[in-house]
């Protein structure tokens, strides 16, 4: 078991690359890809919650299974599987989900649109500039 733990911690390391830039960050399909973008200023604003898109409990049911395994002996260990599935389920779940702010914001051209933001320090009254890929929010940035 240990020498699981610390294969997956090498590989972990070494799948974890070595850029440091603090900025956005692009897919490696996006980087190339013309963006438009609209500007405008946030007139509401409400904290939301975004759930998960179900990797959380996937991988939590992984994890948990694995690890439920090396608990109990005989037929114990087909418990403790199904338990450390079950619980790692339930705790990716939780743990995938993500604090968030809606804004709405009235654009320069006069509509207002609807966009969900998480990490970002936006309040009412705030002018942003809102990158889009398509139809999809690419990212949204408070403007000085």
């Amino acid at each position: 078991m240990k020498s699981i733990l610390i294969s997956l911690t090498i590989i972990g390391f070494l799948l974890s690359g070595c850029a440091t830039n603090e900025g956005p960050e692009y897919s490696g399909h996006d980087y190339n890809q013309i963006k438009t973008f609209d500007i405008g200023v946030v007139t509401s604003q409400r904290p939301v919650v975004i759930t998960d898109d179900g990797d959380g409990k996937l991988f939590g049911m992984i994890i948990g299974a694995v690890l439920g395994s090396t608990l109990g002996g005989g037929d114990g260990t087909t418990l403790t599987s199904l338990g450390g599935g079950i619980a790692g389920y339930y705790a990716g779940n939780e743990i995938a989900k993500a604090n968030a702010d809606e804004l709405t914001v009235k654009l320069d051209n006069g509509s207002n649109i609807v966009v969900v933001v998480k990490g970002k320090h936006i309040e009412t009254g705030d002018r942003v500039k809102i990158i889009k890929d398509g139809n999809k929010v690419a990212q949204v940035d408070k403007i000085q």
